[in-house]
């Protein structure tokens, strides 16, 4: 029995034919040449294909990286021609608004320096007007003071200069004395000084007694003089003499005059004979030689009056010519006491500004020297 037993285990019992899993190299010999028995030329063709199969897969995902990557390419190409599209539109707007700066900033320029070449020419004309009116002032100031001190220190109440006082001289001498030069507001304490009104009788004299009030006035002004009408002195002065010797016809051109008066921008000077209106408007306006300017009446015009620098000249007749000088000779005294001008004695400025204030009603109502 153990006999048979090794005989069975050396000879198995063939059940049937196993195949290898992987075909050796001598089956695949075997399957290629039996292929090639029985097809011929069927395996390169199939492997050619498989190769070309291959290669179109290959390309294909060549292609498709390709273009995914071109893509991204052109992605990223995309925003930076956004971003370079944004910043080339931010300089434009930058550039624009520099341009717009730049131009404004030109023309405010420009408007700046007409404006102070305007304003220059405007000063210098300024200048050389107010250094030719200085120039005038100065010397017609001199002038005053000149007279001025020959009137303080020749002429006193008590002995009068007879020089500066015609009315104190014979007829024969003073008739010498008539006529009337070129005046301004601000001109020749002689006018000022001299009287304008009715020259008293011989052998007559004046008794005189100063008022409480009027001199209580004067002397709270003389401490503190001022040419404002605000104070009692100057407001009753102006509502007594100066308003009403000033009130003409002719209100408007009365008011120019007054404000004239007042600033001492007035000039008066004598009418030449032959001397005509430029113009039947200009004769119309300004009144004529035969036609007073202030009062509107038909009247012998021996003077005319000019206010400022208008240029415009106004013809007026002796009786408003009277009225006007005697206004402008009390204005020159007090602007006289205000600059320090005048060393008298507080009673005798106070009598020299009562003359003054009689002047001025005594040409009001009409009585004015026969020269005029």
């Amino acid at each position: 029995s153990q006999v048979s037993f090794e005989e069975e285990s050396q000879n198995p019992p063939a059940v049937g034919h196993w195949k290898p899993l992987m075909p050796s190299k001598g089956d695949k010999e075997e399957a290629e040449s039996g292929c090639q028995d029985a097809g011929g030329v069927a395996e390169p063709q199939s492997t050619e294909q498989l190769n070309v199969s291959r290669l179109r897969s290959s390309s294909v995902e060549i292609r498709e990286k390709g273009s995914e990557f071109l893509r991204d390419e052109l992605h990223k190409a995309q925003k930076e021609l956004k971003l370079k599209d944004k910043e080339c539109e931010r300089l434009s707007k930058v550039r624009e608004q520099l341009e717009q700066e730049l131009e404004e900033l030109t023309a405010s320029l420009f408007e700046e320096a007409h404006k102070m070449v305007r304003e220059a020419n405007t000063k210098q004309a300024a200048a050389e007007k107010q250094l030719r009116e200085a120039r005038g002032k100065i010397d017609m100031l001199q002038a005053e003071v000149t007279a001025l001190k020959t009137l303080v220190i020749t002429s006193t109440p008590s002995s009068p200069n007879r020089e500066l006082h015609p009315q104190l001289q014979s007829p024969s001498k003073a008739g010498f004395r008539k006529g009337h030069g070129r005046n301004k507001s601000t001109s020749s304490a002689m006018v000022s000084a001299a009287s304008q009104g009715v020259a008293p009788e011989p052998g007559s004299r004046e008794c005189k007694e100063v008022d409480s009030i009027l001199f209580a006035e004067f002397q709270a002004w003389k401490e503190s003089p001022t040419l404002d009408k605000s104070c009692s002195f100057l407001d009753r002065i102006y509502r007594e003499d100066v308003t009403p010797c000033l009130d003409f016809t002719k209100q408007e051109l009365s008011e120019l005059v007054r404000v004239a008066v007042e600033q001492n921008t007035l000039t008066m000077e004598p009418v030449a004979a032959h001397a005509v209106p430029v113009g039947k408007g200009a004769a119309e306006e300004c009144g004529g030689p035969k036609k007073c300017a202030l009062s509107g009446l038909p009247r012998t015009c021996r003077h005319r009056i000019m206010l400022g620098d208008s240029g415009n000249y106004y013809y007026i007749s002796p009786s408003c010519r009277a009225r006007i000088t005697a206004v402008c000779n009390f204005f020159t005294y007090i602007r006289y006491i205000q600059q320090g001008l005048v060393r008298q004695d507080v009673e005798l400025m106070y009598w020299e500004v009562m003359r003054l204030r009689r002047e001025m009603s005594l040409a009001k109502l009409g009585f004015y020297p026969s020269e005029m």
